[in-house]
């Protein structure tokens, strides 16, 4: 069962949501900087370009890494790594640029927008019952 936390950026704002089995399994194989549509993901009339995402153990996607693999690169100042002092190197994990079963995050930024608002589609909240006073 394939599951993914949608982070949805739209102008300053941010949206959450998740996504389980039919609709997620449309993301599987797409790659960073790729445009998706938003039918297959419940937002009808939307566009959305994946920005990056995160694996199970909380490692970045990286878009200069092809495939779905985990893989540690020496890296100088960038993604994933922020030195104290200039010309340091580090080694560290990051993921590919391939969504796969092990991405837990996907991070979205609107590029096309519906005739519904992105905050209606996006709050399927059910109302809390009011306590009996």
């Amino acid at each position: 069962m394939v599951e993914f936390k949608l982070s949805i950026a739209d102008g300053g704002k941010s949206y959450a949501k998740t996504l389980q089995d039919p609709q997620a399994a449309g993301l599987l194989g797409r790659k960073l900087g790729e445009d998706v549509g938003g039918e297959p993901l419940g937002f009808p009339g939307y566009q959305f370009k994946i920005t990056g995402g995160t694996d199970k153990s909380g490692f970045p996607m990286r878009a200069d890494l092809p495939g779905a693999r985990q893989m540690k690169l020496l890296v100088g100042e960038g993604l994933g790594f922020h030195p104290e002092r200039h010309g340091t190197r580090d080694r560290r994990t990051f993921r590919g640029n391939t969504v796969s079963e092990d991405t837990v995050q996907i991070n979205l930024r609107v590029t096309a927008r519906g005739p519904s608002k992105l905050e209606e589609l996006v709050a399927a909240k059910e109302e809390k019952p009011k306590a009996a006073a």
